[in-house]
């Protein structure tokens, strides 16, 4: 039986990589790896927007929560904003993205679950052991993917755009 399990987890462990780049993940940045991934073209376009891209190119270690583009497609509905709309507000859609993004590589198995997570726009969001995270605002996103890996850091797949408080 234990041998079972671990050639499942080996399996699993090897579809998981390919998923996310296979190995190119590891020397792609943040930004590359973020490109390489349909779900979040629109993320792309707005860290490059916001000029935020060479940042998130650089050094690190950071860890993004990155929304999906369902989760902007959701935001956009709530808001009644068009995407060049939310692209066009610089100084707001530098707020929100900084919002996702915290300072130091943190891997699914590092979450703090409970404790209040800072971000490097400076205010804190939350993350329970069901993987859901609540913001500033109260409204709660679900972590649909964890660790895609990258060289400077890591991303976790959101479905929903986290709020700062404004």
């Amino acid at each position: 039986m234990l041998d079972w399990f671990r050639r499942l987890s080996a399996i699993a462990s090897v579809a998981l990589v390919a998923g996310c780049g296979g190995s190119d993940g590891e020397n792609r940045n943040l930004v590359e790896t973020a490109q390489a991934d349909a779900r979040f073209s629109i993320l792309v376009e707005a860290v490059t927007a916001t000029d935020l891209a060479g940042t998130l190119s650089g050094a690190g270690p950071f860890t993004v929560f990155a929304p999906t583009n369902d989760a902007f497609g959701a935001l956009l509905g709530e808001t009644g904003l068009t995407k060049d709309q939310l692209l066009a507000d610089k100084a707001l859609l530098t707020q929100v993205l900084t919002y996702h993004v915290v300072a130091g590589r943190v891997l699914r198995a590092g979450v703090p679950v409970g404790s209040p997570i800072t971000t490097v726009q400076g205010q804190t969001f939350t993350i329970d052991s069901n993987l859901v995270i609540t913001d500033q605002r109260g409204r709660t996103a679900r972590i649909v993917q964890t660790d895609v890996p990258s060289s400077n850091g890591v991303i976790h797949a959101i479905d929903r755009v986290l709020l700062p408080r404004p």
